[in-house]
């Protein structure tokens, strides 16, 4: 079996190409691969579009960057703080530029993958009738069907999706558990899939609980062993989320100036995960671990 593992930096290198289309954030508040966003920038990739119902601070941080030439999204800003400073910037002063908006809701997001997932042009949907969205988003056509009036959204099929999990094994195969999003259809519909895992563990761990692997081991091009990847967003069963420092990011990047001051301090002025991590403080890391159990009750996949 294929030994699919790399660095964090192997795997934004070879895999993630400027101009590519990318998913990041696909579950949604928890699991968002900030890990990978910062190697992105890191790398210099530039004219990317990245798509994502919400990301919270992510892709706020991106387009501050320089690295997003479209979004395609329900919202960008930071989840506990408001509208993100960087994203209202580039609209409304094209500050570093202005980039492409194409507006959806969750739903219509999550339409799109899973179109794409599919392999389907399109699928229909009657929530955006007689909203705003159907304005600013010219992809999405109005149709008749046998007198019924309908959305037609368009299937979105991405480069590459980046997704957290809390384990995968060397081959790709991966249990992700808590909210999962859009997860599943991101990955079926994208070309590429690179996993960021709190934990690579043997095959047979992933092959005892079957109904926690989203997607076939095969659709997955690479694995990264990268603990603490979503800070500060949570993981289900691995960390909290940190709070005061999405906090503190919204007030340190309200200017342009204050925001390059924060790009330094935690992106470009370090060299990789672990020395972002010993910037923020592995006590603080340590004290977002989550110290409590509460396990599901066990399944018997026995079949005779």
């Amino acid at each position: 079996m294929e030994d699919k593992t790399q660095s964090l930096e192997q795997a934004i290198n070879e895999h993630i190409q400027s101009g590519d289309s990318v998913v990041m954030g696909a579950c949604l508040e928890p699991m968002i691969p900030f890990a990978a966003a910062h190697e992105l920038v890191r790398q210099e990739k530039k004219d990317l579009e990245l798509i994502a119902p919400i990301s919270d601070i992510l892709i706020d941080m991106l387009i501050g960057a320089g690295s997003v030439r479209k979004l395609t999204a329900a919202w960008a800003g930071n989840v506990s703080a408001g509208l993100g400073h960087n994203y209202r910037r580039s609209v409304e002063q094209e500050i570093p530029f202005r980039i492409e908006v194409e507006d959806h809701s969750n739903f219509s997001i999550g339409l799109a993958l899973l179109a794409g997932a599919m392999g389907v042009p399109f699928l229909p949907s009657r929530s955006l009738l007689g909203t705003d969205i159907l304005n600013s988003n010219k992809t999405m056509k109005t149709e008749e069907y046998e007198g019924e009036k309908l959305v037609y959204i368009p299937a979105l099929r991405p480069d590459v999706t980046v997704l957290g999990v809390q384990r995968a094994d060397k081959q790709g195969n991966a249990h992700l558990w808590g909210n999962i999003g859009v997860a599943q259809d991101a990955a079926m519909a994208s070309k590429k899939v690179i996993l960021l895992a709190e934990e690579i563990v043997d095959g047979e761990v992933i092959e005892s609980d079957p109904n926690r692997v989203l997607f076939p081991g095969f659709k997955t091009t690479a694995v990264v062993h990268c603990p603490a990847f979503a800070h500060p967003s949570p993981v289900q069963g691995y960390y909290q989320r940190d709070h005061d420092f999405f906090h503190s990011y919204h007030k340190e990047t309200k200017t342009r100036e204050g925001f390059l001051s924060w790009l330094d301090k935690y992106v470009t002025g370090v060299k990789s995960h672990e020395q972002y991590l010993e910037k923020v403080g592995n006590d603080r890391i340590a004290a977002l671990k989550i110290k409590n159990e509460r396990f599901a009750a066990p399944v018997n996949y026995a079949a005779e």
